[in-house]
């Protein structure tokens, strides 16, 4: 009985938590209601973001010379392996490794005994048959032979004069001489080898006049004109040589999207050696008209470029194609126009339609 007093106590207490609980949370309720927005974090997150402050560059015509440096390398005028026309024995070799002959100079020999031994034996057939053939042009006048054995004789007599021809044809075969004026590569044979059509004896290229050859991209393609004067330089050299354009592919390469061009070097100098890489570069002409931007307002998008252009306080994207560039900024072919108004800051944190407000204009 004594506990009695002190249950009613504790029980007061509890009535009088629960009450302040539930008053708190009618408050809260009501602040809730009253404003139309959740308290705490997540109503701040609903509230409206103010205008983003980005800078901007006016567009404008700009006088750019039009540059490209694209890689190429170096041929001889005229190049080729020196092959053997027909089988045999080589009886004679004349390659001098790194000198320079001149068309027509006699590289090596093929044995041609058995050929000669032919060669000789017509001849004594083909006087015989002269002699049948004058013989028998005496008859037909008296009408001792028929036209018909006259001219089995006659025709006896060509057909030795054609195996002759074939043989000496033969002979000058076994000749393996320079097809042009050049400079010999290194010999593959030595003398008494068997040699075949297959065989390479040496190799021959015309180095005192030299190619440039190199691929520009195909917007370019059009700009390339015989005569065009293209500069170019090589590693481990601080000398500057040109080229004339003398002749470009039919066709735009369908793999790699470019047009081959071959040049004629200008130059002559013991640097220039076939074979060796060279850094081209060409001036396709002045565009008083061309549109430059600064390099960092372009967007990649995949195998795209965009932009953002300022527009009644928006932020408006803007698919661009580019073209030449410097180390600061880029040519755009189409996408903007002159006194259209460029985004240069803040790119990253933009949407299609951003509200957006001025902060300062690049130049």
């Amino acid at each position: 009985m004594r506990l009695q007093p002190f249950n009613f106590f504790l029980t007061g207490i509890v009535l009088f938590v629960l009450s302040a609980c539930g008053s708190s949370d009618k408050k809260t309720t009501s602040q809730t209601a009253s404003s139309g927005t959740p308290a705490g974090p997540a109503g701040m997150a609903g509230a409206k973001q103010p205008p983003m402050a980005v800078d901007i560059f006016v567009v404008n015509p700009t006088l750019i010379n039009e540059r490209i440096e694209i890689s190429g390398s170096l041929m001889a005028n005229e190049t080729t392996e020196i092959h053997p026309e027909i089988s045999g024995r080589l009886v004679q070799l004349n390659v001098a490794e790194g000198k320079f002959v001149s068309k027509g100079a006699l590289l090596a020999k093929i044995y041609d005994g058995d050929l000669q031994g032919q060669l000789r034996k017509l001849q004594v057939q083909l006087e015989i048959a002269k002699t049948n053939e004058e013989r028998s042009a005496q008859l037909l006048k008296i009408q001792g032979i028929s036209k018909a054995d006259y001219d089995a004789s006659a025709l006896n007599v060509n057909n030795i004069k054609a195996d002759i021809e074939i043989t000496r044809a033969n002979i000058t075969k076994t000749e393996i001489r320079a097809p042009f004026s050049g400079k010999l590569g290194l010999k593959y044979i030595s003398p008494g080898a068997f040699v075949t059509p297959s065989t390479v004896v040496t190799t021959i290229s015309e180095v005192n006049k030299l190619k440039l050859q190199f691929s520009v991209p195909e917007k370019y393609g059009s700009e390339i004109k015989n005569g065009q004067v293209v500069s170019f330089t090589l590693n481990g050299s601080e000398k500057t040589f040109s080229a004339n354009v003398i002749a470009t592919e039919t066709s735009i390469g369908e793999d790699t999207r470019s047009l081959t061009v071959r040049a004629l070097v200008k130059n002559t100098d013991p640097a220039l050696i076939p074979g060796t890489f060279a850094n081209v570069k060409m001036i396709l002409g002045n565009n008083p008209n061309a549109i430059m931007i600064p390099n960092g307002a372009v967007i990649p998008q995949g195998r795209k470029k965009q932009v953002f252009v300022f527009k009644s306080n928006k932020a408006l994207p803007m698919e661009i194609t580019t073209g030449v560039r410097d180390s600061a900024n880029v040519q755009v072919l189409s996408g903007l126009f002159p006194g259209d108004t460029l985004i240069t800051s803040g790119l990253l944190f933009l949407r299609p339609g951003s509200d957006v407000t001025l902060s300062k204009m690049g130049k």
